[in-house]
């Protein structure tokens, strides 16, 4: 993992300035020489002059013109004596600077000092973080204590995070000759090459949905201010101010999941599980490549926020989410598709600070069923890291494990999401993985980055390589040459003034009809910041959040009064709306389930169950 601040990104900022202080001080040397060479000429026609004026004094002129004379001559003398003073002052300017400058270097100096220094200590305090964690993971009692779904599983980052990926089987592709393999003939290869175009979510004819949004203003802020105070906590409990968001809400980011829905409908058709597989494995990459250039965070959902996206009649889905717990905060996600999928998940977010760097890690499992044929695909998300939180320019990494797994054919896909390495001769982003089957037969090679496509190549033999340096074995797939599955679409040309919104997240916060009260588009601090009023947002963000905190305060009190009244009860804490918590039959989680009643409630716009949330 590739988590140092490199020095250098400090050192040529001093480095910088101090030039630019010399580049300035010689400018205004020589500007001061070429004043000196202009006093020199104005001295020295000046005296012509006068000399000119006092021969004409000593001619026999009318009186008149001797007064006028006499008069030019001192207007000379008083040209000359300014000039002179010009110069004098200039040069009382330069030597000031000069005397300053050497004050402005030493001051930098240590600024850059402070700067390192402070670096150090973030590391430091990170470093034993780190080290306390693992100290009360070892204590006695504490160490068999695996952590429910809901808590963030605070790993150690420099020792644990990709242990598991040092175990995923090394592997070598050769492109083999298809005429020499009779399994493996060109057209059994029937997976069509899916480059998607542009302008999927503009909407159908007749129903135009928005291409743009207002620009993002140019507001500073100082990250450090508040971050210096979060080091080891969880992220969704530090108040932030909007500057650092993005437009959108957590669920509507949840929603951007959807953004290549077509993968999945594309995965209908296939005939057999593993080719269908491939099409699974590379939706669950390309969620991940709107985030390369999204440094910015959602909106934290208040409790009881939901977000639906309806696109039935455009795209043949419509999707639900609501945020079903606050601390910590977790939304569930719905999405059936009438092109014969159905979609459901809830993700919990974990973050964690760790001076230099934020780790997000995505809690909770991904369900994808197929309605015809009955398979039932599950994963789970990577961690996402935001590099660079102190110095230099934000970036984004994603690293570590997917496993799609279908329950019903028991076919397996493992795809490696390999981490950022400034020493790594691997193209960055790089993500790898093999399609097998029950017997664990391997049959595609997948192969991409998650940031811009992923290619999947039949397999037509397989063999053992020789063994690595580390003792382990690699495999060696002959394939067909690779199909392309998935592409990202490109941003449009003023992306990078619309928080890098891709076409779909430029529409998810447009304003529309009949939607829920409860509705992430209703949200005023959200809609305030799109608009470019920050400073209005922050103030609204703070009543919003004051008011989350009262609901909770008036719900804690009466369930201890109940509890009181009568010993037998027990508070069930927040119960959402549209979903309910029911124990998965696969993975033994307990999660949150679509229980219906949205779209109807939605059909007779009664909204009477709404809590008033905004």
């Amino acid at each position: 993992k590739n988590t140092h601040t490199h020095p250098s990104i400090l050192k040529p900022a001093s480095q910088s300035d101090k030039s630019e202080l010399h580049s300035t001080l010689k400018t205004l040397s020589s500007k001061l020489e070429d004043l000196s060479t202009c006093n020199d000429l104005i001295a020295k026609h000046g005296a012509a002059l006068q000399r000119s004026l006092s021969e004409l004094e000593n001619l026999k002129l009318p009186a008149e013109s001797g007064e006028k004379i006499k008069a030019v001559n001192e207007r000379a003398t008083l040209f000359r004596i300014t000039s002179n003073a010009m110069i004098n002052a200039c040069r009382d300017f330069l030597e000031l600077a000069e005397t300053h400058s050497r004050k402005w270097q030493r001051a930098l100096q240590y600024e850059r000092e402070q700067r390192i220094h402070l670096e150090e200590t973030i590391e430091q305090l990170a470093k034993q973080h780190n080290s306390l964690e693992r100290a009360c993971r070892g204590a006695p009692g504490l160490s068999t204590n695996t952590p429910a779904k809901g808590e963030a599983s605070d790993e150690d980052e420099e020792t644990e995070y990709f242990d598991a990926m040092e175990d995923a089987p090394a592997f070598i592709t050769v492109t083999a000759d298809p005429n020499h393999h009779s399994e493996g003939h060109p057209e059994d290869w029937n997976l069509e090459d899916n480059v998607s175009g542009l302008g999927q979510w503009h909407g159908v004819p007749g129903k135009k949905r928005r291409s743009r949004i207002p620009d993002k203003p140019n507001y500073s802020l100082n990250l450090w201010s508040i971050m210096k105070n979060c080091i080891g906590k969880e992220l969704s409990k530090i108040p932030m101010p909007v500057n650092f968001n993005e437009p959108l809400s957590m669920l509507q980011r949840l929603t951007e999941d959807l953004e290549y829905h077509e993968l999945l409908d594309k995965a209908v058709k296939c005939e057999s599980s593993t080719e269908q597989m491939c099409f699974v494995a590379a939706f669950s990459v390309s969620s991940y490549s709107t985030t390369v250039h999204r440094t910015a965070k959602p909106f934290n959902p208040l409790l009881g926020e939901t977000y639906e996206l309806d696109r039935l009649d455009e795209h043949g889905f419509r999707s639900l989410c609501e945020q079903v717990s606050h601390h910590p905060p977790a939304a569930a996600h719905h999405v059936y598709s009438k092109r014969g999928w159905t979609l459901w998940q809830e993700i919990t977010i974990a973050s964690k600070f760790r001076g230099k760097y934020l780790s997000i890690m995505p809690l909770g499992a991904i369900h994808l069923e197929f309605h015809s044929s009955g398979n039932h695909y599950v994963w789970r998300k990577v961690t996402s890291t935001v590099h660079n939180i102190i110095v230099g320019k934000l970036w984004i990494d994603q690293s570590g494990e997917i496993e799609v797994v279908n329950h019903k054919s028991k076919d397996k896909c493992q795809l490696k999401f390999t981490p950022y390495s400034y020493f790594s001769r691997d193209v960055p982003r790089k993500v790898t993985g093999v399609v097998t089957d029950a017997d664990g037969k391997a049959h595609y090679v997948m192969s991409g980055t998650w940031d811009e496509k992923m290619e999947c190549s039949k397999i037509v033999q397989s063999s053992h390589g020789s063994t690595s340096s580390e003792g382990k074995q690699k495999t060696v797939y002959q394939t067909l040459s690779p199909k392309v599955l998935w592409k990202k679409y490109s941003l449009s040309l003023n992306a990078e003034n619309m928080y890098f919104f891709s076409d779909l997240a430029l529409t998810l916060n447009e304003p529309e009809e009949g939607v829920a009260p409860t509705d992430s588009r209703r949200r005023p601090d959200q809609r305030l910041m799109e608009n470019g009023k920050w400073d209005e947002a922050n103030v609204e963000k703070q009543r919003l959040e004051e008011k989350q905190r009262a609901v909770r305060r008036r719900r804690e009190a009466e369930a201890v009064e109940a509890l009181e009244e009568d010993e037998r009860k027990r508070d069930t804490g927040y119960i959402p709306l549209w979903f309910e918590r029911k124990v998965d039959p696969l993975t033994g989680e307990l999660i949150c389930v679509y229980k219906g009643g949205y779209w109807e409630a939605r059909e007779k716009q009664d909204w009477s169950l709404c809590p008033d949330i905004f």
